[in-house]
């Protein structure tokens, strides 16, 4: 259904180490930087995009949003949580755990504020 997500930072280089190092414990690729200025980070046709906002304002995370990443194993999902924490980020919610319907998944905020989600395949 989407093409990609785009959300805004304050600071690109701390935005860039923080899901360099989250992506690299899932297993893809650092971002690029287009010539735009913005951060890409590219998989499976989808897009993760970070920018400065165009109208020169301050960046906000989103009230009630949150962005979902896709993770192949619970062993995943714990080293991007441990990346994400070591790399400037928040834990949130609860500790990384397994849900009902047997997926793992583990919150964190990101720099700027951003809500995100690792979760692993159900396996029920």
């Amino acid at each position: 259904m989407f093409t990609h997500v785009m959300i805004g930072s304050n600071d690109l280089e701390r935005a860039r180490a923080f899901y360099d190092a989250t992506f690299a414990a899932l297993g893809g690729k650092p971002g690029e930087m287009d010539e735009r200025g913005r951060m890409i980070y590219a998989h499976d046709g989808g897009r993760l995009m970070i920018t400065r906002p165009i109208d020169g304002k301050p960046a906000t995370s989103a009230n009630g949003g949150t962005i979902g990443i896709a993770a192949a194993s619970r062993e995943h999902v714990q080293a991007w949580h441990e990346a994400g924490t070591t790399y400037g980020g928040t834990a949130i919610e609860s500790p990384p755990s397994e849900r009902p319907n047997g997926s793992f998944v583990a919150y964190l905020r990101d720099p700027d504020g951003n809500k995100l989600t690792a979760r692993s395949q159900p396996t029920r």
